[in-house]
C-alpha cells in the first residue's frame, strides 16, 4: 500500500483520517507538528504523500511545506494541505508555500481519497 504522512496536532482528526486511509489499504505515519513531520519524512523516506494541517504549533503547515520543498529528495512529494477555516487567500498561500493541493476540514474522506489518488498516480 501507499505510505501517507499525516501532520496534524488534532488527535481526533488524525485518528479519523488514519482509520479511513487504513481501510483503503494505505499505511499512515503520524506527526503532531511540522518539525516532527520532517523528522518522520527523513526516517521514512519512502512516504508517497503528505497530508499537512495548516494550523499546527511550533511550525505551521506553510513553514513545513516550504521546508519540505527545500529538500532535494522531497521536492516532488505531493503535499495536500488541510485547513479548518477556508479564509480567502488560504489556498493561494498554501500552494505558494509548496502544497500540491488543498482541502477544507471537516474533511470529506471520499473527496480526499479521490484527490490523493490523482496525486499518487501523477
Amino acid at each position: 500500500g501507499k505510505k501517507v504522512l499525516v501532520g496534524d496536532d488534532d488527535i481526533r482528526n488524525v485518528f479519523a483520517l488514519t482509520s479511513s486511509l487504513e481501510q483503503r489499504g494505505m499505511k499512515v505515519v503520524f506527526a503532531e507538528n511540522g518539525r516532527e513531520g520532517i523528522e518522520r519524512l527523513l526516517q521514512h523516506a519512502n512516504a508517497d504523500l503528505i497530508l499537512l494541517d495548516i494550523m499546527m504549533p511550533e511550525m505551521d503547515g506553510y513553514e513545513t511545506a516550504r521546508a519540505i520543498r527545500s529538500m532535494p529528495r522531497l521536492e516532488h512529494l505531493p503535499i495536500i494541505s488541510l485547513t479548518a477555516k477556508a479564509m480567502k487567500g488560504d489556498r493561494e498561500k498554501a500552494i505558494t508555500a509548496g502544497a500540491s493541493d488543498y482541502i477544507t476540514k471537516p474533511v470529506d474522506v471520499e473527496q480526499l481519497v479521490s484527490m490523493m489518488r490523482v496525486w499518487l498516480e501523477a
